[in-house]
């Protein structure tokens, strides 16, 4: 898979493998990514504070991004609610990032995890995050979908 990405989930945070697992067991078919609607909140009520949900709209030369949900914890992180945004319009410098490109790997069906130093999260509690963007799609030729989750962490290493 391309992109920052630790296959050796054993080292993984919990709650970040807990959602990995739980994507892989939604997919229909061997080598058919599950779409939204094969994605049931309550299936993972415990993570849906961590969990953010991104649309992939595809209309341009470059696929566009926006914000589908965030959860609670994700909003506090960011000290705002940027639910229904563009990620773009959301982050002055989105497509400059250093993170950009993992967006649009994830575009293109494969998995992004990340641990290290926030992007986006203003909140100065916030250390560190780990992270996975896993690919989601309707129709199984095109990813439509990012569905993520983010565990923060204090400087001392503890989850906030």
């Amino acid at each position: 898979m391309g992109g920052p990405t630790d296959k050796d989930t054993a080292r993984w945070h919990t709650k970040v493998r807990q959602l990995y697992d739980y994507w892989k067991r939604l997919h229909p078919a061997d080598g058919v990514l599950p779409g939204r609607q094969h994605f049931d909140p309550l299936d993972i009520a415990e993570l849906m504070p961590l969990v953010w949900m991104v649309d992939i709209i595809r209309d341009q030369p470059a696929p566009r991004f926006r914000y589908r949900l965030l959860g609670t914890r994700h909003v506090r992180a960011m000290t705002r609610d940027d639910t229904g945004r563009w990620m773009d319009e959301a982050h002055d410098d989105f497509r400059n990032s250093a993170v950009y490109p993992h967006y649009l790997d994830v575009a293109r069906g494969e998995v992004s995890w990340r641990r290290g130093r926030p992007g986006f999260h203003v909140d100065p509690n916030y250390y560190e995050i780990e992270r996975v963007m896993l690919p989601m799609a309707r129709n199984p030729a095109v990813v439509d979908m990012i569905l993520a989750i983010t565990v923060y962490f204090d400087r001392k290493g503890n989850v906030v």
